[in-house]
């Protein structure tokens, strides 16, 4: 079955465990980076969990993590991009990629308000 919010948010997860490991490599930075790994490999394990919910309320609450997370991620992007760790054709793809994945989710979220879960 095609997904799309769980497979934009999984190739999103690769992207960034592999920028992670240019950015040590190249920078030797571990914390700002660190960050970015939990949040930006979280979006897409809180989605494949809410996947699998038992109920519409666990569904809720794994997929409003996952937002969560894609807007903290956004953050740590916008941050190694304005401190020179990332350069900005990367980091804005990885941000239009974030911004269509946060979209996706919010039609989600939304859409389970309304059955009012």
């Amino acid at each position: 079955m095609n997904n799309p919010v769980k497979e934009k948010s999984y190739s999103l997860a690769i992207q960034i465990v592999e920028l992670v490991k240019e950015v040590r490599k190249s920078h030797n930075e571990y914390d700002l980076t660190k960050q970015l790994l939990r949040s930006g490999t979280s979006i897409a394990a809180n989605i494949e969990e809410g996947d699998g919910a038992f109920s519409d309320k666990d569904f809720h609450y794994k997929f409003s993590i996952a937002y969560k997370e894609a807007k903290e991620t956004h953050f740590w992007i916008r941050l190694l991009k304005d401190t020179n760790y990332i350069k900005d054709d990367k980091a804005n793809e990885l941000l239009s990629q974030l911004t269509e994945i946060l979209k996706l989710l919010g039609a989600i979220l939304k859409t389970m308000r309304n059955k009012k879960i």
